[in-house]
């Protein structure tokens, strides 16, 4: 998708098929499929795959990233993204989400097109790896040589906002070759402002909300497995869209 589009786009970041059904209730136009997003996202279960692919109408990307910490892979961890990844192909996914760096912070650029190859005719973004890089300009014409279809990012900075002037520029960079998604802390609030202070015309937020167990017996001593749970809001994703199209 060119990043000179019009249209404006959501994506949710969806760490669970309900965060995903959610996601699809609310009006979103494509999931990113992961667990474990308070360590940054990982690949989520074949199973939570599968089903999700069953039962979504809309756009479904994977990411694929076999643990948190760094995107410094090993062989093993290679072995295993390349297994994650033609488990999507076989399901009928749309796309992948993927991103590797080398010890210097640049793009892995050998492993990548490795990854890239394994996707086959789906569509890859490359995800918030490119934040961690040391030089972004280097890294976003690396990302475009490799052919994928968008960027994840905040800029560098923590949050999108922070990092919007950081994101226009690279929008003005990629003149089109490559679409740059703003992603991280975008709220309903914000959205719309983000969305022209980057120069963006893809959003990406979890629109994520607290999740009360219905358990009526809870031990309360166990404090590093509390029974309640975070999952993506239709009601927060609509809200999201409203506010991007309205």
């Amino acid at each position: 998708m060119s990043a000179a589009m019009s249209a404006r786009m959501l994506e949710i970041s969806a760490n669970s098929l309900g965060s995903a059904l959610a996601a699809q209730a609310g009006g979103a136009d494509r999931v990113e499929l992961c667990e474990n997003l308070g360590e940054g996202g990982t690949t989520p279960s074949y199973g939570s795959i599968a089903v999700a692919r069953d039962r979504l109408r809309i756009a479904l990307y994977v990411l694929i990233r076999p643990r948190a910490g760094d995107f410094l892979f090993d062989e093993s961890e290679c072995a295993v993204m390349r297994a994650d990844i033609e488990n999507c192909v076989r399901l009928g996914c749309d796309g992948v989400v993927i991103g590797a760096l080398d010890a210097r912070g640049d793009i892995d650029i050998a492993l990548c097109r490795e990854l890239i190859a394994a996707a086959g005719p789906l569509g890859v973004t490359f995800h918030r790896a490119f934040d961690a890089v040391r030089d972004q300009s280097t890294a976003l014409e690396a990302a475009i040589g490799l052919g994928c279809e968008r960027i994840l990012t905040s800029g560098g900075a923590n949050d999108a906002w922070s990092g919007a002037d950081r994101i226009a520029a690279l929008s003005e960079q990629a003149g089109g070759r490559i679409a740059l998604m703003a992603g991280a802390g975008v709220t309903a609030h914000n959205i719309v402002a983000l969305a022209q202070r980057a120069k963006v015309h893809e959003l990406h937020a979890s629109a994520k909300a607290p999740r009360r167990s219905a358990m009526a017996y809870r031990n309360e001593a166990l404090a590093g497995l509390s029974p309640d749970w975070v999952q993506s809001d239709a009601q927060r994703v609509a809200e999201l869209v409203a506010a991007l199209r309205g």
